[in-house]
Order: structure tokens, then C-alpha cells, then sequence
């Protein structure tokens, strides 16, 4: 069964699902700032337009493009400032 995840008044919306490679959730996000928690371990990959990130533990920020990814630890928190449309794909451990 598909799950589809809305937040922050509609600018963030994913789709989630579940298959023999685990759970992963496909997304879109508006321009704006975001701040998101994990419970597990997330490798974010960025598929369209761009994702700036502030990791826990760091104090810089990052750009991350179409392609790349980047991972967050369980039980933390990451933020995001996306300055165009931006599609992702998220892979839960």
C-alpha cells in the first residue's frame, strides 16, 4: 500500500512505500526553510533541482544537486533550505 505524507502546510509531500529493498519515500519541496527529525538512519538523494543542508554535529551548510546524496543519523535533526522545486528520494535503515 502506498502512503502518501503531506507537511508544512502542503509544500513538502511524499509518497511512501515498501518493497523488497525496504521502505523509501519519493518527494517534492517547495521553495522555503525546513527542519525535519529522523528515527532511523535516511540517505536522502537528491533527483531534481538542488537541497542546501545543515547535517546534526555540523555548523556548515551544504549544497547537494541532482544525484548526489547525503545521509542523517536515527533520532536526529537536519534542516533545509530549497530555493527552487526540488524532488527527492528517501531510503530508510
Amino acid at each position: 500500500m502506498l502512503q502518501v505524507n503531506e507537511y508544512f502546510a502542503g509544500k513538502v509531500k511524499s509518497i511512501g512505500l515498501e518493497n523488497q529493498l525496504g521502505k523509501s519515500t519519493v518527494g517534492v519541496m517547495d521553495i522555503g526553510d525546513y527542519e525535519f527529525g529522523t528515527s532511523t538512519v535516511e540517505y536522502m538523494t537528491v533527483v531534481s533541482g538542488s537541497l542546501n543542508v545543515l547535517l546534526p554535529m555540523t555548523e556548515q551548510w551544504k549544497v547537494y544537486l541532482a544525484g548526489e546524496t547525503f545521509v542523517v543519523p536515527a533520532n536526529s535533526k537536519f534542516q533545509l533550505k530549497v530555493s527552487e522545486q526540488s524532488a527527492y528520494l528517501c531510503r530508510y535503515e
